[in-house]
């Protein structure tokens, strides 16, 4: 099973990958502000449980 950071982090790198390959402006800050969300959430649950 996979733990919370590493789905977190994996999604953060997916909407990273997809805003970086959005063709308009509005698609690319929703996945910009998606892979933030993401990794934000990945660094909250690794501090609360450091072990991955």
């Amino acid at each position: 099973m996979e733990s919370d950071h590493r789905y977190y982090s994996r999604r953060a790198a997916q909407e990273t990958m997809a805003a970086a390959r959005a063709v308009t402006a509005d698609a690319k800050a929703w996945h910009s502000q998606l892979a933030d969300d993401f990794m934000k959430r990945a660094q909250r649950v690794n501090e609360l449980s450091p072990v991955d």
